[in-house]
């Protein structure tokens, strides 16, 4: 979008904020009126392009998430805010509405941060008071702006003091500091106040509606916090009348030195700070804020992690202080033991007076939308692609000197991707936005580079075939390099609104300035400062420095090389997600299947995460009762096991099975268990099928209702359980059910899924078609089959709706739509969650599944020798839908040993850059 329309959308935007909706003739009119005045040369197509933007706009919703409170949370906010002068929040809404923020989005923003004020402790009483909390937003959803947001309220409330920990590298610092100072400090705090350079000064974003105020800044997008220029720059603290704010690494020598500057009885403003009330914003607080030591010391004290130590010191420093940890993966912060209090510490970082979720506006991009929305049932992704070519030339485990010569062709055609997205991105009039590819494949930094070096000369060679042929018209197609970006447009981009004549013609407009940087501890070429009026068109090469925080500017394309199971990296590394407006369609990612795999079990459990937060809301759950729920959650072993690992200590969770679908994703390939377990679902079967119970025919195969429980245990009690598959221990499922077999769980529904078609089987006593599941061949080393569908599920999207009274399940649909803001008619994935809401008995799924085998001249000869174990019959697999406990549910114990969890789960490698980042931390 042209400098012009941008401005004259903005304008428009900002009249509008206080406004009703107008009516379209009403609303072009004003577009008309306000290009009149500051850009009379747009043309009436560019007009009708404003409104539409401006429409869409006024189209997207933000939600005002859920709270949950302790006991002692007293209101003070709304009493004080006849004398609150909301100076700096005033500035930065307009700054949000300016930057094309949509006017529900900043309405709810307000609203949140006020919600999040409203809990911190009152700058105006003078006794002591501690408050601690934590946020939970969403990856890449805008968790910056918010914080930006309420330090700028906690400012005109009163907070004198304002620390924010941003991560452990530096670029994540310098770029939380940039945003700091164009949203709070309203002046480039890299330069000296008040000074004139060419006859301005220094002022940027919220300052140019109003510089006649503005904090003090002690650390600047140069430079991290210093003892002596601390000491220089905050003299006479004790007469400011404006906050004093410190955007620093969260690194230990940092943190070390301001802890000695605040604790230096010789600086008397240090001193005349600590008296003053404090608000600490710690960005991404589950990573490196936590402590993972666990037992005594010699002197009998618990042990505490450097980090997580000094953040709670600095905090016991103040007389009024208040905590707020920023973070999308909240599993680890949950883990923090509440009642833990010792002398040198006093309170951990658990967030003990409020817990608040953030709802991400309805246009995110985020995971739900790409690894389950995104992922139908039938056809192709709609933005996700296969990496399958990688092995022989960049395997997932490799060594720091590993070479590399050339690129896998999914690289390749990933990167002609890229080249091809910016150009329709110019073409659609977003020429001044920049356009990032991010590459993450390895966790050497050496390796990083080398893949730079090869992506470089690739990029080369295509800007020289672009930059002498392309003007030739259809004759430019036997150039090798044209001719292949032409074929990946017809592949990708064939159904967007610019035919190829078009597109070759801007090609060389487009790409001539795209560069490959790389982004580690060895180097940080990327900085979208210096871009003039065309956008950065930049491919990022990098590893765990691209999975913290930093936001790649327009990121369009990734490819994406990873093995972590880990959630909150796996989340974390999830760059792709945020806000696509104008280019959505043209985004693409490039990762393994066991990779996708992986991210849709996680996007549903972050889900199900929001949803607890609701549903704790209504009950009036405390921060405590949250931590329980949260600890039951399957997705929390990973968490919770690789935070203990290090002490060799066991693990003891607790799986909690209330209104939760688990199912065997992993099964033993061992042929005496795969002949048990069909023995058990043969006998299971000829019970339930004997004419007692009534039967019917559903979409998914066929229903039997109302089977007593104890033929479900009968059936547990038999299966032969994959150790790796946790959740569907038999022990532990059946302990849930042992308490609610006299009224809740009396009366079960069993489905047996069968495909249309003619390759019926009788095994199991029943006809069956069995369903085709692909499956990893890597697993079957160590005797089991994990299958590889998606959301690690064996189950089909919607399978849980069956045995659910219609009207109800007609109800929640409903219902699901107007939380998504979706029309009746419209195209709806209705999760199967929704129908478990509704569920009044238990469903049983019994599966006859058969694994796929992959085309055998596709495999070298270790994978050959792993494809015989795949069996040759179909296999039993089964998945539990549960209804809502009527009781409380603290979860069924599980324990295991670090040995043990790394046998089930494997270890998680570190990178270069994130071990470099630590041993200075």
């Amino acid at each position: 979008m042209s400098e012009a329309i941008e401005t004259v959308k903005n304008m428009v935007e900002m009249g509008l904020f206080n406004q009703p909706r107008k009516p379209e003739d009403e609303l072009r009119s004003m577009i008309r009126g306000v290009a009149a005045a500051v850009a009379p040369h747009l043309a009436e197509e560019e007009i009708e392009h404003i409104a539409r933007e401006i429409e869409h706009n006024q189209g997207i919703k933000a939600g005002l998430g859920a709270v949950v409170d302790s006991d002692d949370f007293e209101p003070w906010l709304d009493d004080a805010k006849p004398s609150i002068n909301p100076f700096y929040w005033n500035r930065y809404q307009k700054l949000l509405l300016q930057n094309g923020l949509p006017k529900d989005v900043v309405i709810s923003t307000d609203k949140v941060t006020d919600k999040i004020l409203s809990r911190l402790g009152n700058p105006n009483k003078h006794v002591p008071w501690d408050r601690r909390g934590m946020v939970v937003g969403h990856v890449q959803s805008g968790k910056t702006a918010n914080y930006t947001g309420l330090v700028c309220k906690a400012a005109d409330a009163g907070y004198r003091l304002i620390i924010i920990i941003a991560g452990i590298h530096n670029n994540l610092r310098n770029q939380t500091q940039e945003r700091v100072d164009e949203g709070l400090i309203g002046h480039d705090s890299g330069k000296e106040w008040g000074r004139e350079v060419a006859g301005r000064k220094y002022v940027l974003g919220a300052g140019e509606f109003d510089p006649s105020r503005r904090p003090v800044p002690l650390t600047t997008r140069i430079f991290d916090f210093n003892k002596a220029r601390a000491t220089e720059d905050s003299s006479g603290f004790g007469a400011y009348i404006e906050p004093v704010v410190f955007v620093i690494k969260k690194n230990h020598r940092t943190l070390e030195n301001l802890l000695e500057w605040l604790g230096d009885t010789s600086v008397r403003d240090a001193q005349a700070m600590i008296d003053q009330p404090m608000l600490l914003i710690d960005d991404e607080a589950d990573n490196a804020s936590i402590n993972t030591k666990y037992g005594k010391s010699a002197k009998g004290q618990n042990l505490v992690t450097k980090i997580n130590g000094q953040i709670r010191d600095i905090l016991n420093m103040f007389h009024r202080s208040s905590y707020v940890g920023y973070t999308a993966t909240p599993f680890a912060n949950i883990f923090i033991d509440p009642d833990q209090d010792d002398e040198m510490y006093n309170e951990d970082l658990f967030p003990k007076n409020f817990i608040i979720g953030l709802d991400a506006p309805t246009n995110y991009f985020g995971p739900s939308k790409i690894f389950v929305d995104g992922l139908p049932d039938v056809g192709d992704p709609t933005w996700l692609r296969y990496i399958t070519d990688n092995e022989d030339i960049l395997p997932i485990k490799h060594k720091i000197d590993h070479d590399l010569d050339v690129l896998p062709p999914s690289l390749t055609r990933a990167l002609r991707t890229f080249l091809l997205a910016r150009t329709v991105r110019n073409l659609r009039g977003q020429k001044a936005a920049h356009c990032s590819m991010l590459v993450n494949a390895s966790r050497f930094t050496a390796v990083q580079s080398r893949l730079r070096n090869r992506l470089h000369d690739l990029l080369e060679r295509i800007q020289s075939s672009v930059r002498i042929n392309a003007s030739r018209g259809l004759a430019a197609l036997s150039d090798p390099e044209i001719g292949a970006l032409h074929r990946v447009w017809q592949e990708e981009y064939a159904d967007v609104e610019f035919d190829w004549p078009t597109i070759q013609s801007e090609l060389l407009d487009a790409i001539a300035s795209a560069k490959i940087v790389e982004v580690n501890s060895r180097a940080n070429d990327l900085d979208y400062s210096n871009s003039g009026e065309r956008g950065q068109s930049v491919v990022a090469v990098g590893g765990f420095s691209l999975s913290r925080g930093l936001t790649l500017e327009g990121l369009t394309v990734t490819w994406f090389l990873r093995n972590t199971m880990m959630y909150d990296t796996l989340m974390q590394m999830g760059r792709w997600f945020g806000y696509r407006g104008g280019y959505e369609d043209l985004c693409r990612i490039w990762m393994p299947k066991e990779a996708i795999d992986w991210y849709a079990f996680i996007a549903n459990a972050s889900e199900e995460l929001h949803d607890e937060l609701n549903t704790m809301e209504k009950a009036k759950a405390t921060p405590r009762m949250f931590g329980l729920a949260v600890r039951s959650h399957p997705a929390s072993l990973l968490v919770t096991a690789r935070n203990k690992m290090g002490s060799g200590q066991k693990v003891t969770m607790r799986v909690g099975l209330s209104n939760k679908f688990v199912e065997t994703a992993k099964v033993s390939v061992k042929q005496e268990d795969l002949t048990a377990n069909i023995e058990v679902a043969k006998k299971l079967v000829e019970r339930i099928t004997s004419g007692t119970f009534p039967e019917k025919i559903t979409p998914w195969g066929k229903l039997i209702s109302e089977v007593p429980v104890d033929a479900i245990d009968q059936f547990l009690a038999g299966w032969r359980n994959e150790e790796r598959s946790v959740t569907t221990d038999p022990r532990i499922v059946r302990n849930y059910i042992r308490p609610r077999r006299a009224d809740q769980l009396k009366l079960w529904d069993v489905l047996i899924p069968s495909l249309d078609g003619r390759d019926t089987t009788n095994t199991l006593g029943t006809p069956i078609v069995p369903a085709n599941r692909s499956v990893d061949l890597n697993d079957l080393a160590h005797d089991f089959m994990s299958f590889s569908g998606k959301a690690m599920r064996v189950a089909s999207r919607g399978i849980e709706k069956a045995g659910v009274d219609p009207k109800r399940a007609e109800e929640v649909e409903r219902n699901y739509r107007q939380k998504k803001g979706l029309a009746e008619g419209e195209r709806a994935n209705f999760p199967d969650k929704e129908y478990r809401k509704v569920r009044e008995r238990g469903l049983l799924i019994l599966h006859f599944v058969k694994a796929k085998r992959p085309l055998e001249e596709a495999l070298d000869e270790n994978s050959r020798e792993l494809a015989m174990k795949i069996p040759c019959q179909p296999v039993v697999a089964w998945g539990l839908s549960l209804p809502e406990s009527l009781y409380d549910d603290e979860g069924e114990e599980f324990i295991v040993n670090s040995v043990k969890f790394k046998e089930l789960f494997g270890e998680e490698d570190e990178d270069d850059d994130q071990e470099a980042a630590l041993e200075a931390s």
